[in-house]
């Protein structure tokens, strides 16, 4: 978890009724959202260290509260004890290969400006893919980065209003993931609103989650 301190509703990668299995989370002290969205490198041990503290308590597997990190997944993979998923961008490749001819995925994402080619290509994606940031003067970062109340109106709103940039800027898009893991909440709105499957980190931890501890089923 980054070190934050704004709400976290359910939903949210950092609220525990978010997911169907029990959770632990650990914050990484100075990890900010404005170093590791900038890609502040200085943060990749700090992060490493709470993994393994989080596997030494008994988490089978590893996510985090910030899709840049994707900038390291390679390098939290290579030196922790267990599975790590960094950033939902994880899944694009996958869900492009789920979709019909000629369309595509399309990225929402906090900052636009900040998301590089490499956070693609750590994540085996195309540095190509379309993509549409959130305002910079705009809701979710003054509540991420200025300490404003938790508007939800406005959030959705904002959420919607990139949502309809990406559309139309590419007409090709045939599902949406969520960069930020503060958008989940939004999702369902988002997948009624524009009739598209939408991924975030939420269904990139279920995924998860899924392969490490596989459901138990009834013997005949």
């Amino acid at each position: 978890m980054l070190d934050t301190a704004f709400p976290r509703p359910p939903g949210d990668v950092g609220h525990p009724a978010t997911w169907p299995f029990p959770v632990r989370f650990r914050t990484v002290a100075g990890a900010t959202a404005r170093r590791v969205v900038d890609g502040d490198d200085g943060l990749l041990d700090a992060f490493v260290a709470a993994g393994t503290a989080l596997a030494r308590e008994g988490a089978v597997g590893l996510a985090t509260s910030c899709g840049f990190l994707a900038r390291h997944q390679r390098a939290l993979a290579a030196r922790l004890p267990v599975p790590v998923a960094t950033s939902s961008l994880l899944q694009l490749p996958l869900v492009e290969r789920c979709l019909p001819a000629g369309r595509r995925a399309g990225v929402v994402t906090y900052d636009a400006a900040a998301l590089t080619d490499r956070h693609f290509s750590e994540c085996g994606a195309d540095p190509a893919t379309p993509r549409v940031g959130l305002p910079a003067d705009g809701a979710f970062r003054a509540l991420i980065e200025g300490g404003a109340a938790y508007d939800r109106p406005a959030l959705a709103a904002e959420v919607a209003e990139a949502a309809r940039r990406l559309l139309a800027g590419h007409p090709g898009i045939g599902a949406i993931v969520l960069e930020c893991t503060n958008l989940p909440p939004f999702a369902r709105d988002l997948a009624a609103a524009f009739g598209l499957p939408v991924h975030d980190v939420v269904t990139l931890g279920r995924w998860l989650h899924a392969g490490l501890v596989p459901a138990p089923y009834a013997q005949s």
